[in-house]
């Protein structure tokens, strides 16, 4: 298992009128999880889109525990449990600063050749890098 946290604070921009975190940015806050871990092992997506490869979701899930708050310094720990092929798969855990589980999360992403729109392999320069 190979996994990455990473810590952010949430935005006041982030929730509601009660200063709770409104669920349509927890996409984003997994978005930031995956950017990260892949810039832990030396890859960035740019560089990977400058490769001719992008990453399109093609699954998502998130079950929810308890609500985030404004100012709340939330960890999002990215997992990937098993070797990439033409998928890649991380579980989440989103985390606030006294430890308590917010959210249990799941994306599934496709390699995919940017120019002819088709799924390949996942990168041997990412594979290499894999603890999986």
């Amino acid at each position: 298992m190979d996994f990455h946290d990473f810590s952010f604070r949430v935005r006041y921009s982030e929730t509601d009128q009660m200063g709770v975190v409104y669920h349509g940015n927890y996409p984003q806050y997994l978005e930031m999880g995956r950017v990260e871990w892949l810039r832990s092992l030396g890859v960035s997506y740019k560089s990977m889109e400058e490769n001719g490869i992008i990453l399109p979701v093609i699954s998502i899930s998130i079950n929810f525990k308890k609500s985030a708050v404004y100012d709340d310094l939330l960890r999002v720990r990215t997992i990937i449990r098993k070797k990439p092929m033409v998928r890649i798969e991380f579980d989440y855990e989103i985390h606030n600063e006294q430890g308590e589980l917010l959210a249990l999360a799941n994306t599934v992403l496709a390699f995919m050749d940017a120019k002819k729109n088709k799924p390949v392999k996942c990168p041997d320069y990412l594979l290499d890098k894999l603890k999986v």
